[in-house]
């Protein structure tokens, strides 16, 4: 199993996905990210599924446990590099992802998170 990298820059963790998921990948994605964000102290991740081209509804559901596990750490979750068709699969499979912040690239997930922690542009 491949494991999901996960990077380091300042104090925002960066996830940048370009491996086809499966179930459980994404668990340990889930459980590694929840760790580096408990020994790194990071305030913000940002999650680029730019590579994901398929999504399920285990995969969706996962997407929005992770933002609430980091959220409950003290760390805000932005998605960012989203397809178009993933999210029309997420919306067909009737997964809003309550409570994940979206952008659409790397550079605005960025802002969006200096924006929530109250840095200055």
């Amino acid at each position: 199993m491949d494991r999901v990298p996960i990077l380091k820059l300042g104090d925002i963790l960066i996830i940048s996905i370009q491996i086809d998921l499966d179930d459980q990948s994404v668990l340990a994605l889930q459980e590694d990210l929840a760790d580096a964000v408990v020994t790194t102290g990071a305030r913000g991740v940002i999650i680029d599924i730019t590579g994901v081209e398929i999504v399920d509804s285990f995969i969706g559901r996962m997407l929005s446990t992770i933002a609430a596990t980091t959220r409950m750490l003290g760390a805000q979750t932005v998605v960012v590099g989203m397809r178009p068709a993933v999210a029309i699969t997420l919306v067909e499979l009737g997964l809003s992802l309550g409570g994940v912040q979206t952008a659409l690239n790397l550079e605005k997930g960025i802002a969006r998170l200096d924006h929530v922690r109250g840095a200055t542009p």
